[in-house]
């Protein structure tokens, strides 16, 4: 005869704390990229420093946009899109959101609350990628609306026989996507870089000396050649293009809009990897 089964333990007392304990009436779901765009859109729309950044790119492109148009007329337009007065307020405005791009990242490491963000979202990837679609959203809505409302009220202050019908859509897309993309790779140096000031000032560099270095590099028969694909690709002349202020490859900039979404591309490669292998 097999002996009868032994009669289950008693719980412990940690079994029957357990078993007692409180069971929250919210429900508790898995958290997606969704979520982490969500807390991203409450950071960047909260701050200081989106307002005031925003609110100085929206005064001068828009401002200095308008102040060109109204010093015009319809003959300028004849071989040139009615946007092109967004152009001037693009080369200073551009630094707006260099310096928003780099603060999305590098303020929450000079403040430690990135601390608190990597604890609620353990995935550190899909911080950044929030961080990086919520502003491109931002800032490509931003630029553009701005330049296609300077093309717009250029077109009706000089409209007229003498103005051509140059085609400025693109000029709108491709601008608000250059100066986007701009933001985007000061992002991802803010986020290399961690460090606010630094990382301005490594992209101010980027743009604002290959701007001026071929000048001094003209000087060289052998840095030729360098001095005329720095002129080609640095961020005003490619706005420029992009503008249609080129006037003899017909190209609008998209060669150097390429460069810029590779390198875009590669800068944000080195920021996930590095997210990934550093400490908090």
């Amino acid at each position: 005869m097999a002996p009868p089964p032994a009669a289950p333990a008693p719980p412990s007392a940690w079994q029957q704390a357990m078993a007692n304990a409180y069971t929250s009436p919210i429900p508790v779901k898995k958290t997606h990229l969704g979520n982490a765009l969500a807390s991203e859109w409450t950071k960047i729309k909260s701050v200081r420093s989106t307002m005031w950044t925003l609110g100085i790119f929206l005064a001068l492109v828009i401002g200095i946009g308008l102040l060109a148009a109204a010093q015009t007329g319809p003959e300028d337009y004849a071989d040139v899109p009615f946007t092109i007065p967004a152009f001037f307020g693009l080369m200073l405005g551009q630094i707006c959101l260099i310096t928003l791009g780099v603060l999305v990242t590098s303020s929450e490491y000079g403040t430690g609350m990135i601390r608190t963000t990597f604890t609620a979202s353990p995935q550190r990837y899909r911080v950044l990628t929030a961080k990086v679609v919520v502003f491109f959203i931002t800032a490509f809505v931003v630029s553009a609306g701005s330049i296609l409302l300077v093309g717009l009220a250029t077109s009706s202050m000089n409209s007229g026989p003498e103005a051509g019908d140059v085609a400025w859509a693109g000029t709108v897309l491709k601008g608000g996507l250059y100066v986007s993309l701009l933001g985007v790779l000061a992002l991802a140096v803010g986020s290399m870089l961690r460090h606010s000031a630094g990382a301005i000032t490594a992209m101010l560099g980027l743009v604002l000396v290959p701007a001026i270095l071929p000048g001094f590099l003209m000087i060289w028969k052998s840095t030729e050649s360098l001095a005329e694909k720095m002129s080609d690709y640095n961020a005003i002349n490619s706005l420029a293009k992009i503008f249609g202020l080129d006037g003899v490859d017909g190209s609008h900039g998209t060669p150097q809009l390429v460069v810029l979404v590779v390198v875009t591309v590669l800068a944000l490669g080195g920021a996930f990897a590095l997210l990934e292998k550093r400490d908090v």
